[in-house]
């Protein structure tokens, strides 16, 4: 590989979250030669309805670990308890330390306005680890980096307090099966909590390949709305023809508290996606669909 190697890191709260929100960027990562690592701050536990939590810890765990081993990525599945994570100081030392021995380029995780109370959790604890990750003093056992690595938010459809606003859009077709691979090693949750939720525990197949299937099914019908609610966005970027099909995507909106990155860093660091040069009002207005690189996006 001719171009410097990259480093991907996924800070999610749950098993799962990562491929959900990421799985296309982190699987065109890994098909580049680059480094991923997707880490859940929780030990998934607590979503059943039937399986005890000792052992949806160790089907968690095991599930994570088969998910990572699809595209060649690190799992770590951390041991809070779901349901009940806390922005603690000890988790920010905690990930101030995972962010210092990885060594990131790019830091993907959750907005901090969002359903649920570990999703925010987890967006609060990178939020206050951004930037000390470079202060020696602070937890001094663990070498401090020389820069901050570019963080960026997982796309969400909260409006309140403020709606994400995209600087990357990924149309993520090509990647689909690498997304359903890894969600289908979630088997708790994908086949059994979550339709349960759903109440569509009924529909789920025994067989494997059928539930290949079916997990592709759901997958699209749950982030079909992503690409609907940015709809514009994916037009602005690929073009009239190609925005208004597009049906499975991802998208990133960059934190201003993180290292910035100018239009050629965004590209480097999301190799695939069309990214749009960094603003200079950060108000959403419609002005900024102009902004996006080219018209016919990327390959």
């Amino acid at each position: 590989m001719n171009e410097t190697p990259r480093k991907l890191l996924i800070l999610g709260a749950h098993p799962d979250d990562a491929e959900y929100h990421a799985g296309g960027l982190a699987a065109r990562y890994r098909r580049l030669g680059h480094t991923v690592k997707m880490v859940s701050l929780t030990d998934g536990a607590s979503g059943h309805f039937r399986r005890p939590v000792d052992e949806m810890i160790r089907l968690r765990r095991a599930e994570a670990a088969a998910a990572g081993r699809v595209i060649g990525a690190a799992y770590d599945v951390w041991d809070a308890r779901d349901g009940e994570l806390m922005p603690t100081l000890e988790l920010r030392r905690r990930v101030i330390r995972a962010i210092r021995l990885f060594d990131p380029d790019l830091v993907l995780t959750h907005r901090t306005n969002d359903y649920h109370p570990d999703h925010r959790a987890v967006g609060q604890l990178v939020h206050d680890a951004t930037y000390l990750v470079t202060v020696p003093n602070i937890l001094p056992e663990v070498p401090a980096l020389t820069r901050d690595p570019v963080i960026a938010y997982m796309a969400d459809l909260f409006t309140t307090p403020c709606p994400l606003v995209p600087d990357v859009v990924y149309d993520v077709s090509d990647q689909i099966d690498a997304i359903v691979a890894m969600l289908a090693c979630h088997a708790t949750q994908v086949f059994e909590w979550l339709p349960y939720q759903e109440g569509i525990l009924d529909q789920v197949p025994e067989d494997g390949e059928a539930r290949l299937v079916w997990v592709r099914a759901w997958y699209a019908k749950h982030v079909r709305p992503r690409a609907e609610r940015f709809r514009q966005d994916l037009i602005a970027a690929y073009g009239p023809d190609r925005g208004s099909r597009i049906e499975l995507c991802e998208v990133y909106q960059l934190s201003e508290h993180a290292a910035a990155a100018d239009l050629a860093e965004r590209e480097r660091l999301f190799p695939g996606g069309v990214c749009r040069a960094p603003r200079s009002n950060p108000a959403a207005t419609p002005a900024h669909l102009a902004s996006w690189r080219g018209a016919g996006g990327a390959p």
